[in-house]
């Protein structure tokens, strides 16, 4: 395939902060629409569908995910940071197609065996129908690659519209001639098509393939660690729950589950927004040679997080009560860890991008290793110990004291400043703590939920805006001038 340009031709291009910009602005739309439209698609099938057809397609969609994710082997990741694309580009396709191509068929062919290992047999003809989206999704690394490394975020989006239009029509027409389970998994398959066709329009290019021996190497040494830390930070993700349930029962497992989504609101919008330019921001040369970069993307996307773990934090019991009734009360303290860890992980999926930026992807997966290993020792004593609070604190525990330090250790190997990571991380937490415990306190004096949840966010909002405008804002307006491609940064 015909690759993304390089480095020195895209700089006579729009600057970088107008790429970055751009491409988080149409990150930010493309995530909170999409988002909204999945939520509202969701309840209308759920209502022609009933729950046990909805559950099967859930395993047969989760078995999919995950061999999209092992088909990938980092391959886009790998073309995004390259500093030679084009060259990479035909080997990059051959690989993928290849390999997407085995899993699809392999996938197929175990369909039976492997949605009755799940405990769902039914499933079993959605993984063979959703098998064909790997190979097609394997197909369209190039062009995908191309869009992200430009920043192109406005196509990424159309091409989200396109895929979630498709989806729509095909699976609910689907549903309502009598289709079932197999509904969904059609219109996936349609909707997969339409989105590797227009990835290759929006990204102007063709498939070429070819296979230069001397990259295979690399690209497979690169790419395998990126897909095997992938797929352990979804374990990560879902770990805690399979151990809370098991050790706690149910009753706890749905007081968490609740605070675990409430938590995710703010996180998830902000961290999909930001990761889908950190990567190729952190790859420009000029970012790329800069051992304040880091710091200069960290500062600002932490400041965010912490503001939106703060005033949600500050406002846990009010909001849980008026959003889902008092007899979910027992959630709200869970929010506050939960919280936290969102924007842990916020920070932590940029550390990532830029040591897969610098090729070390190896750092990337080591860290994910030990914090599954970790989180699994963690999350058997605290559960034991403490029931529903334990699983959470676990979480944040390993995520300040093991996680946190690994990644720093990593970034400054591959070249960041010590200090100025230490500087970009200080005031958000510091000041977000102070102002998130002013406003659960300030939320106490008032007896009325919806009075209370106001006053707790508006409190919170002024104290974070004291301790922490004063050293967020200068660091924004940098960030938003230069994207991170140059300047001093505020100190």
């Amino acid at each position: 395939m015909t690759a993304v340009e390089d480095p020195a031709r895209a700089s006579a291009g729009p600057s970088l902060a107008r790429r970055v910009r751009g491409g988080l602005a149409w990150s930010a739309v493309s995530t909170v629409l999409l988002k909204v439209g999945g939520l509202a698609v969701g309840v209308v099938i759920a209502r022609l569908l009933t729950p046990e057809e909805f559950g099967v397609y859930a395993v047969a969609l989760t078995v999919q995910t995950v061999l999209v994710a092992v088909a990938d082997l980092g391959l886009s990741t790998d073309l995004i940071r390259s500093a030679e694309p084009e060259r990479r580009a035909p080997t990059v396709a051959t690989v993928s197609a290849v390999v997407s191509l085995v899993l699809a068929v392999a996938t197929a062919a175990t369909a039976m065996p492997l949605a009755g290992a799940l405990g769902a047999p039914g499933a079993a003809p959605a993984i063979v129908v959703l098998a064909v989206t790997i190979l097609l999704a394997g197909v369209g690394v190039v062009p995908y690659a191309r869009l992200q490394r430009e920043f192109d975020q406005r196509s990424l989006f159309v091409i989200g519209v396109a895929d979630f239009a498709v989806s729509t029509v095909v699976t609910v027409g689907l549903v309502l001639l009598g289709w079932g389970v197999l509904s969904l998994a059609l219109g996936r398959v349609a909707a997969q098509l339409v989105s590797t066709v227009l990835q290759f329009v929006r990204a102007r290019v063709r498939p070429v393939f070819g296979l230069d021996r001397s990259l295979v190497r690399s690209v497979i040494r690169f790419g395998v660690p990126v897909a095997g830390a992938n797929i352990l930070s979804w374990a990560v993700l879902g770990i805690d729950k399979l151990i809370l349930g098991r050790l706690a029962g149910p009753t706890a497992l749905g007081y968490y589950v609740l605070a675990s989504n409430v938590s995710s609101w703010p996180m998830s919008f902000l961290g999909q927004a930001v990761r889908g330019v950190a990567l190729p921001l952190f790859s420009r040369p000029e970012v790329l040679t800069d051992r304040r970069a880091p710091a200069s993307v960290v500062g600002p996307v932490w400041a965010v997080a912490a503001l939106g773990a703060c005033l949600i934090g500050a406002g846990a019991d009010p909001l849980v009560a008026v959003v889902y009734g008092h007899a979910w009360d027992a959630a709200a303290p869970v929010l506050v860890p939960l919280l936290a860890l969102g924007g842990l992980r916020v920070v932590f999926d940029l550390f990532a991008a830029y040591l897969y930026a610098h090729g070390r992807s190896g750092s990337v997966l080591v860290v994910q290793v030990v914090w599954f290993a970790g989180l699994v020792a963690a999350l058997v004593a605290g559960v034991a110990g403490l029931g529903l609070m334990g699983a959470a604190y676990a979480h944040l525990v390993v995520s300040l004291l093991v996680v946190l330090p690994m990644y720093g250790v990593a970034v400054v190997r591959a070249g960041a400043s010590p200090g100025s990571l230490v500087s970009a991380l200080w005031c958000p937490a510091l000041g977000a703590l102070v102002a998130g415990w002013c406003g659960h306190l300030a939320a106490q004096t008032v007896d009325h939920d919806v009075a209370a949840l106001g006053v707790s966010v508006g409190v919170a909002a002024v104290a974070y805006a004291v301790l922490v405008g004063w050293w967020a804002v200068p660091r924004v307006r940098w960030f938003l001038r230069t994207g991170a491609g140059g300047g001093q940064v505020p100190s």
